[in-house]
């Protein structure tokens, strides 16, 4: 089997990571996809008005539609804060057969070679980009040289995705503007409900 990681806060999970996965699961063939959310990410303040079980709860809701997505806590039962290659060692372990991927966004993969026991990322997993928009391309395919360089595979699509991010849903929330364009439905009502980022 083809299985990818796909980590992150999810502060919330928007439609720009929905699409993302989808994408990555169409254009790489994936038959699974584990949707990972961060206990602590060791990249973002937390915030914590939102507990982590809301966000895990959050991504289950946004990722329901797709059959070869699997919402893990595995970071979450972990604590601490959370490492990519502890979360792939654990992967490793679990599909000892398979071909594994770990899916990330522009920021996330011009910076992959600076994070914690970056080789034994390089060593688990194919790392797979998607640039942002057109300015990304070049950025993307430069830092795929380099990785490679460093012993990494890596994979570049060329498939445009929305560009929200969590920050900009937030602060929209807190000025009380709609965000039912840049998350899913359900996930919209979820934050209502709970009356989240307020």
């Amino acid at each position: 089997m083809r299985v990818a990681m796909f980590g992150g806060s999810f502060n919330p999970v928007h439609s720009g990571h929905v699409r993302l996965a989808e994408v990555f699961v169409q254009r790489l063939g994936l038959d699974k996809i584990i949707i990972v959310p961060a206990f602590v990410s060791p990249f973002k303040q937390s915030d914590h008005t939102v507990t982590p079980q809301q966000r895990l709860e959050m991504c289950r809701l946004a990722f329901e539609h797709m059959p070869q997505a699997e919402v893990s806590d595995v970071e979450m039962k972990r604590e601490g804060t959370s490492y990519t290659y502890m979360t792939l060692e654990q992967l490793a372990q679990d599909y000892p057969a398979d071909e594994l991927f770990l899916i990330t966004g522009a920021d996330m993969f011009l910076s992959i070679h600076t994070w914690k026991n970056s080789q034994t990322i390089f060593r688990l997993a194919t790392i797979c980009g998607l640039p942002r928009n057109d300015d990304d391309v070049a950025a993307l395919q430069k830092q795929a040289d380099h990785l490679q360089t460093l012993g990494a595979r890596t994979v570049i699509l060329d498939a445009g995705v929305m560009t929200v991010s969590s920050t900009q849903i937030r602060s929209y929330l807190r000025s009380g503007k709609n965000i039912a364009a840049l998350v899913p439905p359900q996930v919209e009502q979820y934050i209502k409900q709970h009356k989240l980022y307020k």
